[in-house]
């Protein structure tokens, strides 16, 4: 068989099959590890050759590696980006790129429901003269107000944690080109099977690589896709702060990615259907899902994604009490802070992610004490519907 490259179209073909090359390593199948920090060369005229771009060669671990390589090939081929770049978190490669795309006396403006440690981190870097403004999501006149003549960068996350609002992003785009801004997305919620930012004309698209993509709660990774010129300019600034991903964790993303298919859009259809059970429910308050159209983001999202993601967020009918005996009675799910593997797991933000706010600032950022954030698994959807009934009999 050729060991060119074929123009694969499918979705999981190329999730199989793209980034990798056809003939491996001692005819190896799956792409081996490539566990070293150091790359060898023949003489000092092939370093001279490698050093002035005639020779593709690998020279040090910080510099690249060829496992990680082979899995931000993949990412770009399934983002349809021309380049993409692995980091030991997804945080890691939101500071990463932030770091090296603003200067002091610039200005971002950020979607005030992005992650809270994107959030955090919009507002820690103010100490090197970087300043930063919160918009609410969907707020257009707020966000007309927040841009300023050293604006760079518009951030946002779509959909977001754990309210799941969508971005507009065929109205954000233009207006973004409009002021000569750069437009970054965080779309881990909804990964490239559900929503590609890159072709409604996003600069970078960001990911935690540690959940859909991943997708078996066993490694940490971030990624960010785009266009070759402003990748190569955030490597330059990786291979000096050295915020970079080890190759068996590349490895392990490898062989998340070529179930990535399979595995959301079984999430997608368990999830919409846990979503319509639970705004039927007479103990359910409200529901947050942007595949029901009682959602504020129902057209966006029917219009701009292909499926509508593996997390519910809804809020119980009663109190506090209430909503922890819920959660304490669900039998399926495993109680934990992160999402999109193929276990289900629950959260109570209010608890566990935003432990440290008092109740009025909580309440403040829409995080009430009887939102429960349901990530869905890959387990039997009959199983699942049942122990939320059970749960929810038990209240």
């Amino acid at each position: 068989m050729s060991n060119e490259q074929q123009p694969f179209r499918g979705e999981s073909t190329r999730a199989v099959h793209d980034g990798e090359e056809r003939n491996k390593f001692a005819r190896s199948l799956t792409n081996p590890i490539a566990q070293t920090s150091t790359y060898i060369f023949e003489d000092l005229d092939e370093f001279a050759d490698y050093k002035a771009g005639k020779l593709k060669h690998f020279e040090y671990g910080r510099y690249g590696n060829p496992t990680v390589r082979t899995a931000e090939r993949k990412l770009a081929a399934l983002e349809g980006g021309e380049e993409a770049l692995l980091f030991p978190t997804g945080m890691g490669a939101v500071t990463s790129v932030l770091l090296a795309m603003l200067r002091q006396g610039q200005h971002v403006v950020f979607m005030e429901d992005c992650y809270r440690r994107t959030v955090q981190f919009c507002k820690l870097i103010q100490k090197f003269g970087v300043e930063s403004t919160a918009v609410a999501p969907g707020d257009w006149q707020a966000l007309e107000a927040a841009i300023r003549p050293t604006t760079r960068i518009l951030f946002a996350e779509s959909p977001t944690n754990p309210h799941l609002h969508v971005v507009d992003l065929e109205r954000l785009v233009p207006f973004a080109r409009e002021r000569r801004l750069k437009v970054l997305i965080d779309s881990t919620f909804a990964t490239p099977v559900n929503q590609r930012p890159l072709e409604f004309g996003v600069d970078l698209v960001i990911h935690s690589a540690t959940k859909y993509l991943g997708g078996h709660n066993d490694l940490m990774a971030g990624s960010v896709c785009g266009g070759a010129a402003i990748i190569a300019a955030i490597k330059d600034f990786r291979n000096v702060i050295g915020s970079n991903l080890d190759p068996q964790s590349a490895y392990l993303l490898i062989r998340g990615l070529k179930t990535l298919a399979l595995r959301v859009e079984r999430q997608n259809r368990t999830a919409l259907h846990l979503a319509q059970f639970l705004e039927g429910h007479a103990k359910i308050e409200r529901v947050y899902y942007p595949g029901l159209p009682s959602h504020p983001d129902y057209a966006v999202a029917t219009r701009q994604l292909r499926g509508f993601g593996g997390v519910v967020s809804f809020d119980v009918a009663g109190d506090l009490e209430r909503t922890r005996n819920f959660v304490h009675a669900l039998r399926l799910p495993f109680l934990a802070p992160s999402l999109g593997g193929v276990e289900s797991l629950v959260s109570h933000p209010a608890t566990i992610s935003y432990y440290d706010l008092a109740a009025e600032d909580r309440q403040a950022i829409g995080i009430k004490d009887q939102l429960v954030r349901y990530s869905v698994g890959i387990e039997d959807e009959e199983e699942l519907l049942a122990d939320l009934e059970q749960a929810l009999g038990q209240i």
